[in-house]
């Protein structure tokens, strides 16, 4: 938010993406484009169809300048390759976009050895890393974020003026709040061996929801990190307009009637409100109390324990009558 208060210019998102960044965008004064997301994967914009969106803004009166990624993404549950992630930077750097690269998930690939390669390291001195601990450590409700700016007097103006907007909004951390961040994003070694345990319960649990779409009739994007999965029930479209289901909004009321089943409507995240797509955050998965849930983290297969694999049943089932 304090992003969009500070940098000039209106925003670029990938469609879908996280529910939060259009409305702060647009509290904030500026209007917003969506761009979709490529085949492979979500959290930037195709950069095939970046450019064009660009020059598309700009003839209708706005003035595209900031460009948002999430690695690894939410809604998706996906990473952008190197590749793409290039691609993006080149455009940035061709067209003077500043990027922000959501990085707060960075923590919870499913693979801690797989390959990652953030905007800073191909743009230095137009992109600006934004991350927290609310996700990697669950930490959300004390609301510990982080933000590093470029280098150099660039970065420095607007970690000023990033300062600025903080003195008048929320102050500050508190002190002991201030102590747990410094230890955290220290990497201490039980820190580092909770994210390896996190990581790999969360892709557990991510591959086989993953697997309970495709096994419904589904397209879905395989998830590599994070807690999410993306399914789209296109290909069940016919059967679900006998059941009146026609859009995003109308799948995820049928889930939850029907099925017991909490999703978010792919609408919310900017998605075509026709298409039947919704995500689903594989985290409420790992079971209802502190016992049950600390069980899946210890266990080599979360996918042996009982409440965990009850839970995957009942999500498979409620995939599958979609398609009946």
């Amino acid at each position: 938010m304090a992003l969009n208060l500070v940098l000039p210019g209106d925003v670029l998102l990938p469609r879908p993406s996280w529910n939060s960044y259009e409305p702060q965008a647009r509290m904030a004064g500026k209007r917003v484009y969506g761009v979709p997301i490529p085949a492979e994967c979500g959290g930037i914009p195709d950069p095939d169809a970046l450019p064009e969106t660009i020059e598309r803004a700009r003839r209708t009166g706005g003035d595209p300048r900031i460009v948002v990624l999430t690695l690894p993404d939410n809604p998706t549950g996906t990473l952008a390759t190197a590749g793409l992630i290039e691609r993006v930077c080149r455009i940035a750097e061709a067209e003077d976009l500043v990027v922000v690269s959501d990085e707060i998930y960075r923590d919870v690939m499913h693979r801690p050895d797989a390959p990652f390669l953030s905007p800073a390291e191909v743009a230095p001195g137009r992109t600006v890393v934004t991350t927290g601990l609310s996700k990697s450590l669950a930490l959300g409700g004390w609301r510990i974020g982080g933000l590093r700016v470029p280098p150099g007097a660039r970065g420095r103006d607007l970690r000023d003026r990033l300062v600025a907007v903080a003195s008048d909004m929320w102050s500050t951390l508190s002190g002991p709040m201030q102590q747990v961040a410094a230890y955290a994003f220290g990497d201490p070694p039980e820190i580092r061996q909770r994210l390896a345990a996190s990581a790999r319960l969360h892709g557990a649990v991510a591959r086989a929801v993953h697997a309970a779409a495709i096994a419904a009739g589904a397209t879905c994007r395989p998830p590599t990190g994070a807690f999410y999965v993306y399914p789209d029930f296109e290909p069940r479209r016919e059967a679900l307009a006998q059941r009146g289901v026609a859009g995003s909004a109308a799948l995820a009321r049928h889930l939850l009637d029907e099925h017991g089943l909490a999703v978010l409507a792919g609408h919310h995240l900017g998605d075509d409100p026709g298409a039947l797509r919704f995500k689903a955050a594989t985290s409420m998965l790992y079971g209802d109390t502190d016992e049950e849930q600390e069980a899946a983290l210890a266990a080599p297969d979360p996918l042996d324990l009982p409440h965990v694999a009850d839970a995957l049943v009942r999500v498979a089932e409620g995939f599958a009558k979609l398609a009946a």
